[in-house]
């Protein structure tokens, strides 16, 4: 395990350089983490020299080609082998193989593709008949009929002969209804320029040239900017595609530049999914911090500019749940803001599919939601309801979207299960397995994947990091149920044997891989604490439960026996362990503070049992006064806080003088419990708070009564998560101290969300065997490798071109160690050999 541990330290100083390092002004390492898109590469790849027409401008784009054909025969889609294509990949095989027919390599390549689109098309198509992307109905036909122009022998039946024909109608549709330049609700016609070579559109190079941004891209689009560049010769067009492969020497994205905020944020939160935070902390921390600034010193307005409406949304809700989660102050309205304009309201309604991605980060956002904030419990029910209507698309597209099928599972589960009912490590789990593809993109077809399913390395960090944790788990399993049995703890004749719960609780709810110390703690409390309440509940007479008191209270065992001599053994034993641990470490002896801890809860479950016993009925208060203690989070997340470093004072760990953080958690510990146990304790005798109001209030059914204290447990959660995720409270809390409060709430809230699981026998077997046995599945992606290696191109120029050394060789693209000044290249003698007609030409082959 130490060459693993090893292999962890290598991956995370040399992720640490390459994603999160970079000099001033050098975005360059973000662009690592952005999947490249195999149609905009191909398009690239398209360009021809401008003097040495035989070759390709930018072979880096080319050889990126010949190397990423999936094994299945298609391109496009970045998922592992055996995963179904879905219609994305359709015009991009297509370009790819023109590209390669242009150059006259990839004999091979082109031949599997052709059998890929033989056998797949006509069903692929056939399955998303009745609802083709807006998109797709302009890129496809063109493809197709680029395809054929070039010599490639489709097989079309006359099945799918209709199928294409309905769709070429569904562009010329688009065509007649909308403006070259549209509304923000769709990406503009003119953003697929390289897509009008057969349609009526005639657009001449005025009008490209007049909608270039400054930085001579058409509208961020890179295939339409290739075309743009064929089509007019633009200086800036060029600049602009020379910068894109500088920037992006393993495929381009499907839009350059893109929000560099964005992207990072975007790092940050595949870091957290995968469970690797605690590696990168200092540079989370340095990355939000500095995109923090950027949301205080801008306004939070969608101004004029409409069209990059979903990325905004996207960004805002991202950004707000991450800022909340490491406690920087952050208002609702950083996303909310899409509440008050009623047409973007109805339009998100209407193109749920589009913005699914968008939806699924809004939801997400919300799960962090304080008391009060009535913005966001809005913004939670708005995006529920439209998820769950997506959530019915199965692999399908809906308008602008490809709903991939991973997506679907991870959406599913969110709504299924809240996030404060998953342990952090299962759901890392869950992450890694579903990565196959990253479920967000963005471009111009499908919307918003930032995936790190390209960057192997922190996909083989998150793999070998699980795995690491499992190893130390599987350890201190052992470790732990070795002490169960020597204690007699597991064969006490009554109660709940709880041994693995317990540790599995403590050991996925948290990402404290090497806090040893911590978890066998917690474990072991919570071991003890199981068992003393079952014994108060079901075992001990009143005479034993009250000599096991006084034993306690005097901290002397003499004169026990039976369960009673067992319980205070193991009780003074984890008391003095702990005690002595602290001191060897040179904190301060908290021996009494232990012991008081404990004397109160013991005292907490002698008054209820008490109270079974004789009938007698508290008030509410007198109730949650003493219930409060008797659930006993306050022993799992005190004792183990004073390990921490800075360790719990003592000023902390006092009875009945608990933070409000930790009252906090008491509360809802409690009501958890209450609301899906009280068949059980009403069977047993003992008093509920269900059971409390039910009898309180005659006129009111049981469910009247399960909602009454529900609705009290939704304050008190959201009372919680106010302590733990802001500084409410002024006090000296660090967060490390609010994230054990979180972790233990997450367990409670996971055992007692749809029922009592922690009193089952099988229920948590499946998520035990993930948490420490059974690795994620993941495999690197496979593609067919290349056939064909392209010579570099000669460093001599012809054109003009400065020579100017840097660090960076950029011989994979052409450009030998050079940077291409294009104020030093004289278009006009370049266009005259492939650029001659006045008007817009898409003839490429």
């Amino acid at each position: 395990m130490e060459h693993s541990l090893g292999s962890i330290h290598v991956l995370v100083t040399k992720l640490k350089q390459n994603m999160f390092s970079k000099t001033k002004g050098d975005n360059n390492n973000v662009y690592s983490f952005v999947s490249p898109s195999t149609y905009d590469t191909a398009w690239l790849a398209m360009i021809p020299h401008p003097l040495k027409h035989n070759t390709p401008l930018f072979k880096g784009c080319l050889e990126w080609i010949l190397s990423n054909q999936n094994e299945e025969g298609y391109w496009g889609t970045s998922v592992k082998g055996g995963d179904r294509p879905i219609v994305d990949d359709l015009p991009a095989t297509l370009v790819c193989m023109v590209v390669l027919r242009k150059w006259g390599l990839g004999v091979d390549n082109i031949e599997k593709g052709l059998k890929f689109l033989n056998a797949n098309m006509e069903e692929m198509l056939r399955d998303n008949r009745d609802h083709f992307p807006r998109w797709f109905s302009l890129v496809f036909p063109a493809t197709i009929e680029l395809a054929e122009s070039s010599g490639l022998q489709l097989m079309v039946s006359g099945h799918m002969k209709s199928l294409i024909s309905e769709i070429c109608e569904s562009r010329q549709q688009v065509l007649r209804m909308e403006e070259t330049v549209d509304k923000w609700h769709h990406p503009p016609l003119l953003a697929y320029l390289e897509a009008f070579q057969s349609t009526n559109c005639n657009v001449d190079q005025e009008t490209i040239t007049k909608h270039l941004s400054e930085d001579g891209s058409l509208f961020q689009s890179p295939s339409a900017t290739a075309q743009a560049y064929i089509s007019t010769g633009n200086l800036k067009c060029l600049e602009y595609l020379i910068s894109l492969v500088q920037t992006c020497p393993n495929g381009v994205p499907q839009k350059y530049p893109m929000d560099v905020d964005l992207v990072e944020l975007s790092m940050v939160d595949q870091v957290h999914k995968l469970g690797l935070s605690e590696y990168f902390e200092e540079e989370i921390e340095n990355t939000l911090t500095k995109v923090y600034r950027s949301y205080k010193e801008q306004e939070h307005s969608l101004q004029d500019n409409m069209k990059f409406v979903a990325e905004k949304l996207y960004k805002d809700s991202l950004a707000f749940r991450l800022f909340r989660l490491h406690g920087f102050n952050i208002s609702p309205r950083t996303f909310c803001w899409f509440l008050y304009d009623d047409e973007l309201l109805d339009h998100l309604e209407i193109n749920c599919g589009q913005f699914t991605s968008v939806l699924y980060c809004v939801y997400k956002a919300t799960d962090l939601m304080l008391s009060g904030e009535n913005e966001i419990e809005e913004a939670r029910s708005f995006s529920r309801k439209l998820l769950q209507k997506t959530s019915t698309m199965n692999s399908i597209v809906d308008d602008d979207v490809v709903i991939l099928p991973n997506l679907s599972r991870v959406i599913g589960e969110e709504l299924r299960m809240p996030w404060i009912a998953r342990l952090d490590h299962l759901d890392h789990w869950m992450w890694i397995e579903n990565n196959k593809e990253g479920p967000l993109w963005t471009g111009k077809t499908s919307f918003y994947r930032l995936s790190c399913v390209h960057n192997m390395e922190l996909m083989q960090l998150a793999v070998e990091n699980y795995a690491f944790r499992q190893f130390i788990y599987q350890n201190e399993l052992k470790e732990l149920k070795r002490w169960s049995e020597e204690w007699g703890l597991t064969e006490m004749g009554f109660g709940r044997e709880k041994t693995m719960y317990c540790y599995f609780a403590i050991a996925a709810s948290t990402s404290l891989p090497h806090d040893s110390i911590i978890r066998m703690l917690v474990a072991k409390s919570a071991i003890l604490i199981t068992v003393a309440d079952d014994f108060f509940d079901m075992q001990g007479n009143l005479q034993e439960l009250h000599l096991l008191i006084e034993a306690i209270h005097r901290w002397d065992g003499d004169g026990l026996r039976g369960p009673s001599k067992v319980i205070f053994d193991v009780l003074d034993d984890l008391v003095r362990d702990s005690t002595r641990t602290l001191v060897l470490d040179g904190k301060i002896d908290m021996t009494e503070e232990f012991r008081d801890l404990w004397r109160e809860t013991f005292d907490s479950w002698l008054t209820e049992t008490t109270w079974g016993k004789s009938g007698y009925i508290p008030s509410v208060n007198e109730y949650l006064e003493t219930g409060m203690i008797s659930i006993a989070t306050h022993i799992l997340v005190l004792i183990p806080s004073c390990f921490m470093n800075p360790s719990l004072p003592k000023s902390k760990v006092k009875p009945q003088k608990y933070e409000s953080i930790t009252q906090a958690l008491m509360a809802t510990t409690r009501l958890l419990n209450d609301v899906q146990s009280y068949e059980k304790e009403q069977e047993e005798g003992k008093m509920n708070l269900v059971l409390l109001h039910f009898k309180e209030n005659p006129d009111a059914s049981m469910d009247d009564s399960i909602a009454a204290v529900q609705k009290i447990l939704d304050g008190k959660r959201k009372e919680l998560m106010k302590h733990i995720f802001t500084d409410a409270d002024n006090n000296d809390f660090p967060n490390h101290w609010k994230k054990l409060h979180l972790s233990c709430f997450k367990v409670f809230q996971m055992l007692f969300n749809s029922a009592n699981l922690y009193d089952t026998e099988t229920e948590l077997r499946s998520d035990i065997e993930k948490a420490i046995y059974i690795p994620p599945q993941y495999e690197p992606l496979k593609h067919v490798k290349p056939q064909t290696t392209l010579d570099p191109l000669p460093r001599k120029r012809n054109l003009m071109i400065s020579t100017v050394h840097t660090q960076t060789p950029f011989r994979h693209y052409g450009f030998g160690h050079m940077k291409i000044k294009a104020c030093e290249l004289n278009m006009r003698n370049v266009s005259s050999f492939y650029f001659n007609k006045p008007k817009l030409s898409l003839s490429l082959v």
